[in-house]
């Protein structure tokens, strides 16, 4: 990588790089590996605590002071009032691993009073490693990314991912997936949403959406499509996506397609009652990371009318308590 890189950035990238090798080096021989059930069809094993511990490792010890958001372990270490957050998938796409299916991925993001600043997605199979620092572009490797330019959704092959657990509506998805799969040149479900949201960023995809998606998941990659010119957003168009488990993503004339098509589906609660004050309405529900961290559903609602999609907004984290004011210090 011959650019040079934010030092937070740096560091995001040694810890996914360190995990990346855990997760390899675990492939080798899948047989022993111990695994256990987070529920039905959900799966957690030794190297997805494994590779966590090591990502957090290296980054609390460059910098102690932040928090910590991580899919295994919540906000078990780091501190718990920092402006900084760091949001972490140690292993997105574990069923695939398990299986021996070579598609997942280390997602590493960093937000600062809300604000995703850094991301990297790291492909372990194929050395693959995209990142992106907030007005800064978006790469994979030496390789700046743009989305693609189609403009059509009939043209256009779009990425998604099913509902797998217990609670999730299928029978809903499976109504937007006809609809979208009449819509689209094609659909494609690999398995991890981490290189999902990368791939629509790379132009490899136009578009994508899932439900049930939770921050970890998305952060990172969120970043990573805006900053290559992609737009990101709830089924209604809105930024207020990573604790709605609902999100689409695309180039921005696909994008506005998909928008037309989900808007129906939304679950998404309009609740300006719930906005935190001077926060916005991307960060309602202050308490959502504890929320998702205690395993908390998010709010559902009635389907919703078809909306234009909103412009570009900025991406959000949401977090209890988040300091007001002043610039990040990037």
């Amino acid at each position: 990588m011959s650019q040079a890189l934010h030092p937070m950035l740096n560091i995001a990238i040694k810890a996914a790089r360190a995990a990346g090798s855990i997760i390899n080096r675990a492939a080798l021989d899948l047989e022993i590996v111990q695994v256990g059930r987070k529920g039905p069809n959900d799966y957690v094993s030794e190297v997805d605590r494994a590779a966590e511990q090591a990502i957090i490792d290296i980054l609390l010890e460059a910098y102690p002071g932040h928090a910590i958001l991580a899919e295994e372990s919540g906000r078990e270490r780091g501190a718990k009032d920092s402006e900084f957050m760091w949001i972490i998938d140690p292993l997105d796409g574990t069923t695939n691993f398990l299986h021996g299916f070579p598609v997942y991925a280390v997602s590493i993001a960093l937000a600062f009073r809300g604000v995703v600043q850094q991301a990297v997605v790291y492909d372990p199979t194929r050395n693959d490693m995209f990142f992106a620092s907030r007005g800064r572009g978006a790469f994979l490797n030496d390789r700046r990314l743009r989305v693609s330019r189609r403009t059509r959704l009939a043209d256009s092959l779009v990425g998604t991912g099913f509902p797998f657990r217990k609670g999730d509506n299928f029978k809903r998805y499976v109504k937007m997936f006809e609809e979208v799969m009449q819509a689209c040149a094609g659909l494609r479900r690999p398995g991890a949403a981490a290189l999902d949201l990368c791939y629509v960023a790379a132009g490899y995809y136009d578009g994508f959406f899932e439900m049930g998606l939770s921050p970890w998941d998305a952060a990172a990659g969120s970043l990573i499509i805006t900053e290559a010119g992609g737009l990101v957003g709830n089924f209604t168009g809105e930024s207020d996506f990573l604790y709605q488990r609902e999100l689409v993503a695309g180039n921005p004339k696909v994008y506005g397609q998909l928008v037309q098509i989900l808007a129906p589906y939304t679950r998404v609660l309009a609740a300006p009652d719930a906005t935190a004050p001077g926060l916005g309405a991307e960060l309602a529900r202050p308490d959502a990371t504890q929320a998702f961290v205690d395993g908390a559903a998010a709010p559902s609602a009635t389907p919703a009318a078809p909306a234009v999609p909103a412009p570009r907004k900025t991406v959000r984290i949401r977090k209890n308590d988040m300091p007001q004011g002043g610039d990040a210090p990037f």
